[in-house]
């Protein structure tokens, strides 16, 4: 079978599912059909929000674009099922009923952003950079019943740096995860799979780390934690959602902020209370729960836009402050 007989349909959302389809599209890949979530209605003018997927799969002519609100609709099953697909692609979409994975007669895999067994769930890369990982990478599975769990086709692996955020680990995952898209792709056309069953990465008694999807709760800085699991967590929801705390600073004002950025300094400060803040010269810097010091960077304040340390305190009154 060549590229232009196997026929595929392709479910993703957003911006991290694209650059897989584009790839797909541009190497010439028979694509039938797209699957994405429907059109919905937010923001200023409350104006129509199409997926990133709709999007580029309309401006380069992908037929049949299906938009279903369930996914066991009789409709939607029959007009998925007309298309006749060899092979369904799932790259950042919902989870799927048995009825629609089995489908296809050369099954569904899904591109997962963490090397799997690790880091099964809905946010796999915050919670690599959250957790101060030194590597993750991407994996390409068959669907089974449980989520994330299928068998293994390719796994590919990056650095995570020190001091670098999500979004830049998501950009360059995006890129490594097209590429094994397109290999996936090509060993399956060429019939020379050799799948490895996840239990058999955990045969040593460990278990997968989970990655649950991410809440306020779960981005609130808690400044008795030490300096480094702080940093970590800043980086890991960076640029989005963004770390948040509430901050009252000495000239009487209480209010929530989001901190984009930290850096470690090095110092050691154990004569102020986890959460004191000290701004001079342009710069904040703020106490961990271990009396390390790190200096805050980047911040959001209520009703401004996002910004740096030294342009937001140009504006500010205070001198000390304390997070909570």
């Amino acid at each position: 079978m060549n590229k232009q007989d196997l026929k595929i349909v392709f479910m993703g959302n957003p911006e991290f599912s694209v650059e897989s389809l584009r790839r797909i599209h541009e190497n010439g890949y028979n694509v039938v059909g797209v699957v994405t979530m429907p059109d919905r209605t937010g923001g200023r003018g409350n104006k129509r929000i199409e997926s990133a997927v709709k999007q580029y799969a309309e401006s380069v002519g992908i037929p049949n674009i299906m938009q279903p609100e369930k996914l066991r609709d009789p409709d939607f099953i029959d007009r998925l099922r007309a298309l006749d697909a060899d092979l369904f692609i799932v790259i950042a979409f919902r989870m799927l009923p048995e009825v629609v994975w089995t489908m296809p007669r050369l099954g569904t895999f899904n591109l997962h952003a963490s090397l799997l067994p690790k880091y099964r769930g809905a946010a796999p890369l915050n919670w690599a950079v959250i957790n101060g990982d030194s590597t993750t990478g991407v994996t390409t599975f068959f669907l089974k019943h449980e989520i994330d769990t299928g068998d293994i086709i390719s796994r590919e692996s990056i650095e995570i740096g020190p001091d670098e955020n999500v979004g830049s680990v998501h950009d360059r995952l995006m890129t490594l995860g097209a590429k094994l898209t397109v290999n996936t792709i090509d060993r399956i056309i060429a019939g020379n799979l050799t799948t490895i069953p996840q239990d058999s990465l955990l045969a040593d008694g460990t278990t997968p780390s989970p990655a649950p999807k991410i809440f306020k709760e779960t981005c609130h800085i808690y400044w008795n934690a030490p300096a480094q699991k702080i940093h970590n967590l800043v980086r890991g929801l960076s640029p989005y959602p963004g770390a948040w705390c509430t901050m009252t600073t000495d000239d009487g004002n209480t209010f929530d902020i989001k901190i984009y950025r930290t850096a470690m300094t090095g110092k050691t400060d154990n004569t102020r209370v986890a959460g004191s803040v000290n701004a001079a010269y342009g710069k904040m810097s703020v106490i961990a729960g271990d009396g390390k010091v790190l200096e805050i960077m980047e911040v959001q304040a209520p009703g401004k836009r996002r910004m740096d340390v030294a342009e937001y305190l140009r504006g500010c009154r205070w001198t000390e402050a304390s997070l909570s």
